[in-house]
């Protein structure tokens, strides 16, 4: 299991504290300075089973600048979505949680964390 943290967010060091509480094995990336590939992005989200777009944290202003929100959201943009993210790791949801069975959750809830530790 390897959690992407930012340790400034309060969602993942609750996601840590979680995790500790219930014993787990884990590796923490904090991905703001081991920034993942694009190709590592894609892999991530292919075990979300989510979309770039859906992990894109649009309020940051990196995104403003970007004008990400008026990017298209189909299959078409998904490279250039996923690129964005790789040159601005800010803009990635976090925390990410990788479990054991080859998924992935956005660990923002208790729930989330559980069910990656269910997984």
């Amino acid at each position: 299991m390897e959690i992407w943290i930012n340790p400034a967010c309060s969602k993942c060091r609750s996601a840590i504290q979680l995790l500790d509480a219930e014993g787990a094995s884990y590796t923490v990336r904090r991905y703001l300075e081991d920034v993942p590939s694009e190709d590592e992005i894609r892999a991530v989200l292919e075990r979300l089973g989510l979309e770039p777009w859906d992990i894109t944290r649009t309020q940051e202003a990196d995104a403003k600048e970007l004008g990400l929100k008026e990017w298209p959201r189909e299959a078409a943009s998904r490279d250039r979505w996923t690129a964005a993210l790789a040159a601005h790791p800010k803009l990635i949801q976090r925390p990410i949680i990788t479990a054991e069975d080859g998924t992935a959750v956005v660990g923002r809830t208790e729930e989330a964390v559980r069910d990656a530790l269910s997984r």
